[in-house]
């Protein structure tokens, strides 16, 4: 290692770049003893980061990732020694492997279990929020790879709740929701799968500032009308039900922290004809059908007027057909809807078709049910571009 450190410190470049390839293969070690045994290094790695050589100092950034994963000593120690400045300092860089590598360096940063007390307040007192969130603004230059880094170190960090007041004040939502309305006129151009791997912590970033934010002001600060939002989420699912079901959840967490403690966010659901749709994706999983049924639920507790617009429609041949579901939180869930509908709309009980012990009768989904289609339709289209 003196060796290793002697030959990084030395004037000859070919040497210092050979020297923290060492470094970098070492690095990959999963033992910490090998991470602690690279300590005497790690200050001249900061040093270099403000360098002229971009290889050089993408190189030192994910050597410097790398041992933040193994060791708590090693972060301990690259917090005094000025880890957090020399990022902020390099995430101004205009080369976007040099910015990618940051993103994975600071993302191990933030993921370590002493994060939210000793490494994310030092992070939000800094420049780096303000320059991760110029780095998902929408528009020509936003880069995939880097924008993916970034959306996930901010997940990380809203995740803390250190202090996501200050984030929101930084622009957050708004730059979160233009990103949101970007991804869903993406994948309505392109065929290109890889763009769920942005799509996932922008979901998550946005589902978890809403519970902080008044949503009814969330409009005013994105800019946004509430459809446009809608129908961006609905676009985003029928993506994810094509090509990536698994993030189906993620889209109905962010569609019910939306609809959660918003009557304007209901009425855009319900005057874009979206509860069809949604009621499309029950068939797909356990976990789906719960967020779509509490999603309803959303709707229904704002009152009559709501309830009068789901009831009677698709709703009821859907719930029958739950009622039969042998997973006992769909069914309490479907009843949870049920007991609201008949609170705000006592009519309900003439629509039933069936005596109660024929609704719980066994019956197969309808094969016939339609995919999710109604998101390509010419008017959500054109809403979408408004």
């Amino acid at each position: 290692m003196r060796t290793l450190v002697g030959l990084l410190t030395s004037n000859h470049a070919l040497l210092q770049l050979e020297a923290a390839r060492c470094l970098h293969e070492l690095s990959h070690s999963e033992q910490s003893v090998v991470a602690e045994a690279c300590l005497p290094a790690t200050s001249y790695l900061l040093t270099y980061l403000s360098g002229h050589s971009s290889d050089f100092i993408e190189l030192c950034l994910y050597t410097l990732g790398n041992l933040i994963v193994e060791s708590e000593t090693v972060r301990r120690q690259l917090l005094p020694q000025g880890i957090i400045p020399a990022l902020a300092v390099c995430i101004q860089s205009p080369h976007v492997a040099v910015l990618e590598a940051l993103g994975y360096a600071l993302s191990q940063l933030l993921q370590a279990k002493e994060a939210p007390e000793k490494i994310i307040p030092s992070i939000l007192a800094s420049t780096l929020p303000q320059h991760m969130l110029q780095l998902l603004q929408p528009g020509p230059k936003l880069n995939a790879g880097v924008a993916v880094e970034f959306a996930w170190c901010l997940h990380y960090i809203i995740c803390s709740q250190v202090n996501n007041a200050l984030l929101i004040t930084y622009g957050a939502l708004s730059t979160l929701g233009l990103l949101l309305l970007d991804l869903a006129g993406a994948v309505q151009r392109t065929e290109d799968a890889g763009l769920e791997l942005l799509a996932c912590p922008v979901l998550r970033c946005l589902s978890n500032l809403l519970p902080e934010a008044a949503v009814e002001t969330m409009g005013g600060q994105m800019q946004l009308r509430d459809e446009r939002v809608v129908a961006a989420l609905f676009i985003l699912l029928q993506f994810f039900l094509q090509k990536q079901p698994s993030l189906l959840p993620e889209g109905l967490w962010l569609l019910n922290n939306l609809t959660a403690n918003s009557p304007s966010f209901c009425t855009s659901l319900l005057s874009l004809d979206l509860i069809e749709p949604l009621l499309q994706l029950l068939p797909v999983s356990n976990v789906v059908s719960v967020m779509v049924l509490t999603v309803l639920c959303n709707v229904a507790e704002k009152g009559p007027a709501y309830c009068q617009q789901l009831w009677p429609g698709p709703l009821l041949s859907s719930l029958l057909h739950i009622l039969a579901f042998s997973d006992t939180e769909v069914v309490a869930q479907s009843l949870e809807l049920l007991q609201l509908l008949f609170l705000y709309q006592p009519e309900v009980g003439g629509f039933w078709p069936w005596s109660p012990t024929t609704c719980f009768e066994a019956s197969p989904w309808p094969s016939s049910l339609p995919v999710l289609t109604i998101v390509t339709s010419p008017d959500l289209a054109s809403l979408y571009r408004l």
